[in-house]
């Protein structure tokens, strides 16, 4: 469904339909990534693990814990969905049915 807001005569929701807007924002996102870890080198951090204190930790943290939400919503889409027909059909005659014309 279309956001129908209208701005100076244009529909706004159109700029995020452009190619050249698309790759403004993917090159927005990658230089917005790539600032945070770079940001690291000048932080002096004391982790409470071994771990945590290594370089982009959190980054790669959170891009594991994003993919493992993608693919569990994934999985638990598969488990729970069910069939076309899981309703059962609609008998002749009744609202629904395959042979209302």
């Amino acid at each position: 469904m279309k956001d129908e807001r209208e701005e100076d005569g244009k529909v706004w929701t159109e700029w995020f339909d452009r190619p050249e807007s698309r790759r403004k924002m993917w090159r927005t996102l990658w230089a917005t990534c790539a600032l945070t870890v770079a940001a690291e080198m000048f932080l002096a951090r004391k982790g409470h693990f071994v771990f945590d204190g290594w370089f982009g930790f959190y980054a790669i943290l959170g891009f594991v814990a994003c993919a493992g939400m993608i693919l569990g919503t994934k999985g638990l889409g598969e488990l729970l969905k069910r069939g076309e027909d899981y309703y059962g059909e609609a008998a002749p005659g009744e609202k629904g049915g395959d042979d209302d014309d």
